[in-house]
């Protein structure tokens, strides 16, 4: 059996650890900027608070709410105390995304001495007691199985999905709900008339696939009880790196767009060298209102993780860039990576990373996050001076779902 644990509110429930007087109150996780509503508490939900609300909007709807600014350095620090518990129980497990993990569930029934509904249930206490967070868990013979069970149970809820309620249960869930099915998968499908889960599972199989390819009859086998997707718990080695994101609101200042694409190297260089890979490549999108504007991608002469080599690289795409959009976000993507120790030095290779990169990251490891920086970030002043900044998601390691 395979078990999926998806932790309730994760962000919203982070503070809550280190913040009791959030407890019970309507709260919410801000953004970028403290602009907006990344996470909310199901108390604040109640109120039509949804996710990507402007702040503002949702002190309209509830005035007396508390608000908080994310900070994922701390949430990641929950997710791995979360993680090495789940260790202590399952032989087997993936860490999936910061708040969720597929387990084996084959050692819970023996673990804990319980029935497996009930030692479900124990895990799910432990879990609140000793990491201090709520979290909803599915049982059930395969992966999309599982996930779907603890979607189903949310909020603190436990569900297994086995032989006996397998049909009823899906003939009870949309097939929108089906982790891997977009919208337009969804509309799709129901032009076959497939409706719910249960529709899904009794399709013709080459129908699945004729629709929604080789993914989508994974999928199929897995509702039908054949675990075709294992549980990893190594992540296979990245075929590219991004960093990058929101610029912080729309802009058309050059200096601040510069000042962006410069922080967004230093991020990615240290990405490069936390998992010793080199890049050949180097890629830079530019969107304005979460539309890709523009693409540019530039081969590397030598494989590489130098500042300089990257940003010689970054700004003539950043140049041939049009200027008569608003620029909203920016991601620089390292490609065609090579592991370090396995590349062949020619007589001319030069040394990747320059003795200043060396002591750049030195003191930063040493001293924090940004402790040294490129002075062209200096535009970025009021981001270098909020800690909440300092981290981002894409900066959590180990995980699958990155």
């Amino acid at each position: 059996m395979i078990g999926h644990i998806d932790s309730d509110c994760f962000y919203v429930s982070c503070e809550r650890v280190r913040s009791y007087t959030l407890r019970g109150v309507p709260c919410g996780v801000l953004g970028n900027q403290g602009a907006c509503v990344i996470a909310k508490s199901y108390e604040l939900k109640s109120y039509g608070v949804k996710t990507g609300h402007p702040i503002w909007e949702a002190k309209k709807l509830c005035p007396h709410a508390v608000f908080v600014k994310r900070d994922f350095r701390w949430y990641e620090v929950i997710s791995r105390r979360l993680l090495d518990l789940l260790k202590t129980v399952s032989p087997r497990v993936e860490y999936y995304s910061i708040d969720e993990m597929f387990f084996d569930a084959s050692e819970l029934q023996r673990y804990f001495q319980l029935p497996l509904p009930d030692a479900t249930r124990a895990l799910q206490t432990l879990v609140q007691d000793e990491v201090g967070v709520p979290v909803s868990i599915g049982i059930a013979p395969s992966r999309a199985l599982a996930k779907l069970g603890s979607d189903a149970g949310k909020p603190f809820g436990v569900h297994i999905v086995d032989r006996e309620n397998c049909e009823s249960f899906l003939r009870s869930q949309p097939v929108g709900e089906l982790c891997g099915i977009g919208r337009r998968s969804e509309r799709k499908l129901q032009d076959r008339n497939i409706h719910t889960c249960w529709d899904f599972r009794q399709a013709d199989r080459l129908l699945i696939r004729d629709l929604l390819t080789i993914k989508g009859e994974a999928l199929w086998w897995e509702l039908r009880g054949d675990a075709v997707t294992p549980i990893q718990t190594s992540r296979p080695p990245h075929k590219a790196i991004a960093r990058g994101g929101s610029c912080g609101g729309k802009t058309s200042d050059p200096e601040r767009i510069r000042a962006w694409a410069v922080r967004n190297i230093e991020r990615l260089i240290e990405a490069l060298d936390h998992h010793r890979v080199y890049a050949r490549h180097i890629s830079l999108q530019i969107d304005a209102n979460k539309t890709a504007l523009w693409l540019g991608r530039t081969p590397l002469a030598v494989p590489s993780a130098s500042f300089r080599t990257i940003y010689d690289a970054v700004m003539p795409m950043l140049s041939a860039a049009p200027k008569d959009h608003l620029v909203s976000h920016m991601h620089i993507i390292a490609e065609n990576l090579v592991w370090r120790d396995r590349i062949q030095k020619s007589l001319f290779f030069e040394d990747a990373q320059s003795p200043l990169d060396e002591l750049k990251r030195n003191i930063n490891q040493k001293l924090g996050r940004f402790a040294i920086r490129s002075a062209e970030t200096l535009p970025l002043h009021e981001i270098y001076h909020d800690t909440t900044h300092n981290y981002d998601i894409c900066d959590v390691s180990g995980k699958m779902c990155f």
